[in-house]
């Protein structure tokens, strides 16, 4: 099985930068977007043998996310409860046989730190629902997750200490999801490979010098690891700051 997942920062503007040219050339299981920024309506894909599954923000032209599946899911789910971002589109789970599906476009603590406190509060209770669904079955669990775990995740991490997405707050955050039975499945396989980035800003030459952040991630359930085949970067995709990532697995070999 192959799944991909990408922020696209605004989907109607990366399909005009050849969005749908990777996706079928790709021809993964499972395709999850980040940060499509349109409402219903807005957009007509027709995706042959895909399964579509939206969750838009309320907010025009804002966050939202969504999964584009060959396999039909047993269930949906929208949001974690009653958590505030539900109105922001940011979390899509989906249930499979063997696994849980959640897509999500993590909030971002913003350059004076002014959502962090918000941030903080959304992780714990992220962190709290993918260690009851692990309890169910095993998660995978990608997205644009907004944060640069360890100092080989970001170019410049000794300048960037403190800032929105390298917080010690945010990294500890997702020190805690792994110390509870996740695995982050790029280390897994490149345990200490540098320059791996998924995300770079839109100044000037940034890209191409490769001046960029790992933002980016499929985290797995540890039980799933042995299913594993390879974890990869695409970063020679262009249409979005972001590039897409991509897990490869055995499903058969993952019992609920």
């Amino acid at each position: 099985m192959k799944l991909i997942s990408w922020n696209v920062n605004g989907l109607r503007a990366c399909v005009r930068k050849g969005f749908l040219d990777y996706f079928n050339e790709q021809d993964a299981d499972i395709f999850c977007l980040q940060e499509i920024k349109l409402q219903s309506g807005q957009i007509d894909l027709e995706l042959e043998g895909y399964y579509q599954y939206w969750n838009y923000a309320q907010k025009k032209g804002y966050s939202g996310t969504a999964v584009f599946t060959k396999e039909k899911p047993l269930s949906i789910k929208y949001g974690v409860g009653d958590m505030d971002t539900e109105d922001e589109g940011r979390i899509l789970t989906l249930e499979f046989p063997q696994f849980y599906l959640v897509n999500v476009y993590a909030p971002n603590a913003q350059r004076d730190l002014a959502r962090l406190p918000f941030r903080m509060n959304w992780e714990a209770r992220m962190r709290e629902y993918l260690v009851q669904l692990n309890q169910i079955k095993p998660v995978i669990f990608c997205g644009d997750l907004n944060v640069a775990h360890q100092n080989i995740d970001i170019r410049n991490y000794k300048t960037n200490v403190g800032n929105s997405g390298f917080t010690v707050e945010e990294r500890g955050a997702m020190t805690d999801l792994l110390r509870q039975g996740f695995v982050d499945t790029f280390r897994h396989f490149h345990p200490e490979l540098e320059g791996a980035f998924t995300w770079w800003s839109y100044m000037s030459k940034v890209r191409e010098r490769n001046i960029g952040w790992r933002i980016d991630y499929f985290i797995v359930s540890e039980k799933i690891v042995p299913m594993l085949k390879g974890a990869d970067i695409h970063a020679h995709v262009l249409g979005s700051d972001h590039c897409p990532i991509v897990l490869e697995l055995n499903v058969d070999g993952i019992t609920a």
